[in-house]
């Protein structure tokens, strides 16, 4: 199962998400850890502090603030996977007509009565 931000790594017929640099765990942690925080900490420090790249870091948060309804900037989470859901069922559609055009074709020439045999 693949999740927002994701990238797919293509194996034949098959994708497979990419590798995640940082632990799920790591992210949910950092992301508490900022948003109970009072002041707020700085993302560059807080992200050295944590051992991760503080663009990740600022990516993180602003995926769990749009998930919280605080920002609509971005799309939410959900909206990411139902967005991949219909790009991919487009897709299948665009191949299925391709499929079905050619066939239609095939048929249409077969039944022609003025093609030479």
């Amino acid at each position: 199962m693949r999740t927002g931000g994701q990238m797919g790594l293509t194996r034949g017929a098959q994708t497979m998400p990419a590798p995640r640099k940082y632990p799920l765990g790591l992210r949910e942690r950092a992301v508490r850890m900022y948003r109970t925080a009072e002041p707020r900490p700085v993302i560059r420090r807080m992200a050295e502090e944590l051992g991760v790249h503080h663009e990740a870091l600022r990516n993180w948060i602003r995926q769990a603030e749009a998930d919280a309804g605080e920002r609509g900037d971005i799309l939410t989470t959900a909206e990411r996977e139902e967005l991949a859901a219909l790009r991919k069922e487009n897709a299948q559609l665009k191949r299925a007509n391709e499929v079905l055009r050619t066939a239609s074709a095939f048929f249409a020439a077969q039944l022609d009565p003025t093609r030479p045999r």
